[in-house]
């Protein structure tokens, strides 16, 4: 019975050993570790990235509206033009000799309207007369033909008339057509054409591009792109000029995406104007940081320091005489490292940053 008694108590002695063996040497505890940030105030943006490359932003490929040879050209590849400058002519003589001869058209129809209201006039006294000397209905009947006769060639007239001056119209826009001018301030890139050259109609004669304006075409990921709106604001940074600030808006969102690589993206263009000087060229390569909310002077702290209660509410861990408390927040937006405080918190309070860790497993010595 002794013998039983001595072996029950080496086995609970042994597995009190094991069990301080197993606290020292087995699984590690967690030590918790503490940061107090205080809460503060101050800006913060939200915004989400694409690149891509610099391009034109307005352009245009500037041709006669009519065919013909070609007069005059104002302008070599490369000349700076203002808006409303010739920039190239045709030959107009054909044009100005078509315009005259339907000029000449509108005089003789509104002579010949002239003559159909008088013969109108005239037949219809004569009508007048032969009713009030109560004359043979046979001679009234041959007066009221002339004056259909003379109504119907003076609706003649009139349309001849309405013919004559939509010709003249025409004959004008062509006239207009045989020149070329700028549309807006740029510079000539292109020159498609040479002076005495037969061209036809829409066949480009100078290539026009804006200086003043640029695009960045931007590609933006998927997980991105639903939180892009037009006329957001965006902040670009081109890779050949770092220092250069430039500023634009977004003023095109692609509906329809591309993949490459397995990744889904979406075009968008920001449009800006070009500071002066800046050496910015087309076709360089950029980044925009597309601005999706802002605020200002705000309560802000740590990301980290948001945690979430039972029911998934948001709350912080708050020093308050020396005592940590949960306090519930309402939240604003965030940028992935700190978060806008709208309700909870005060400029000054002290929340606390839990971190836990597994201690380091230690010796029995």
């Amino acid at each position: 019975m002794k013998v039983w008694r001595i072996m029950l108590a080496l086995l609970l002695c042994l597995a009190l050993v094991g069990s301080i063996a197993c606290n020292m040497f087995g699984d590690s505890e967690e030590e918790v570790t503490r940061q107090f940030v205080e809460v503060v105030r101050g800006d913060l943006t939200v915004s989400v990235s694409g690149s891509g490359s610099l391009d034109v932003s307005n352009e245009a490929d500037l041709a006669f509206g009519v065919g013909g040879k070609i007069n005059k050209i104002s302008v070599e590849e490369g000349d700076e033009v203002s808006a409303g400058d010739v920039l190239a002519r045709l030959d107009t003589g054909a044009l100005e000799l078509a315009l005259t001869q339907v000029q000449l058209a509108e005089i003789q129809a509104e002579a010949a309207v002239a003559q159909a209201e008088a013969a109108l006039d005239e037949a219809e006294y004569d009508l007048y007369i032969l009713k009030k000397r109560h004359v043979s209905y046979e001679r009234q009947r041959i007066a009221k033909l002339q004056i259909q006769a003379a109504e119907l060639q003076l609706k003649a007239a009139n349309s001849q008339i309405e013919s004559a001056e939509q010709s003249i119209t025409e004959a004008r826009k062509q006239l207009d057509w045989a020149i070329i001018t700028a549309p807006f301030d740029g510079i000539a890139a292109r020159v498609d054409a040479d002076e005495g050259d037969t061209i036809l109609a829409t066949q480009t004669i100078v290539y026009l591009i804006d200086t003043t304006t640029m695009e960045l075409n931007a590609e933006v990921d998927e997980i991105d792109i639903p939180d892009v709106k037009l006329n957001q604001r965006a902040i670009i940074e081109v890779d050949a000029l770092p220092a250069l600030p430039v500023e634009g808006e977004v003023i095109y969102i692609s509906p329809l995406a591309k993949e490459e690589a397995g990744v889904v993206l979406y075009e968008v263009k920001i449009a800006f104007a070009i500071p002066e000087g800046s050496g910015l060229k087309f076709g360089m390569s950029a980044t925009a940081d597309i601005i999706i909310s802002e605020r200002s002077n705000v309560l802000l702290v740590p990301d980290r320091a948001i945690e979430q209660d039972n029911q998934g509410n948001p709350i912080v861990k708050v020093m308050v005489d020396e005592q940590i408390q949960e306090r519930s927040v309402v939240v604003g937006i965030s940028d992935g490292y700190q978060t806008e405080i709208v309700r909870g918190l005060r400029e000054g309070d002290v929340v606390v940053i839990e971190k836990r860790v597994k201690k380091e497993p230690g010796g029995l010595f």
